[in-house]
């Protein structure tokens, strides 16, 4: 794959020396002169000194025959603007990194669906320990879709109940039951949950609210 690299701070650094070790050809962005020399030496790749938020730069790293554009400065306005730019050139995959979760349904507003938020992973980290939270984000999908964890207290509306009788929001899918002492089952729509069970749900961003609703039946816990 041919992949073009926008920051070249620590994180593109380091992701464009992993994407090297799998023979990728890589090409990495920095807009600081400084940075981009040591770039240069330090990297097996082809290093670009400019700023990636103008189309000529893109331009100029060959952008018309990228398979992938990852935006990963520091600043989500630019790495929103060149996924942006590298949509218009038709580029197949796009990935912003945010630095602000606050910030992650404008990319996806944008057409923008793959995104890291470093602040995000962590807070889902932080939230596996928690008691009171009820829905855990695990992992962000393509197309919109999100895969998260729910717990089912003694309250929830589902428990007793077989998974087919379960009345989830559209689009969304029981993938895997844990039962409180760790063992996972993929369900059937026989599989009784009890409380205690973890389920771990595909579903839509949006519909995570409703999800938790009718799963959970209270409104407790941390956002996702």
């Amino acid at each position: 794959m041919y992949i073009i690299i926008a920051g070249g701070g620590k994180v593109g650094y380091y992701l464009a020396e992993e994407l090297l070790r799998s023979n990728n050809e890589v090409l990495v962005i920095e807009s600081d002169a400084q940075r981009a020399a040591f770039l240069s030496e330090a990297l097996s790749a082809d290093v670009l000194h400019g700023d990636a938020c103008e189309v000529a730069t893109l331009d100029a790293a060959g952008i018309s025959r990228a398979d992938l554009v990852a935006a990963v400065t520091g600043d989500d306005e630019d790495n929103l603007v060149i996924c942006e730019i590298a949509r218009l050139r038709n580029v197949p995959r796009t990935i912003a990194r945010v630095n602000n979760p606050r910030n992650e349904e404008l990319f996806k507003r944008r057409g923008i669906e793959t995104t890291v938020s470093a602040t995000q992973a962590i807070l889902a980290q932080i939230e596996q320990e928690l008691p009171t939270a009820d829905v855990i984000p695990l992992l962000q999908l393509q197309s919109g879709l999100e895969l998260v964890e729910l717990r089912l207290p003694d309250t929830s509306p589902v428990v007793g109940r077989s998974v087919r009788e379960v009345l989830l929001p559209p689009e969304s899918l029981i993938c895997l039951v844990v039962d409180p002492g760790g063992v996972p089952r993929i369900p059937s729509g026989d599989t009784r949950l009890h409380a205690g069970d973890a389920l771990v749900v595909v579903t839509r961003r949006e519909a995570l609210e409703m999800l938790r609703e009718a799963v959970v039946g209270t409104a407790h816990g941390l956002d996702t």
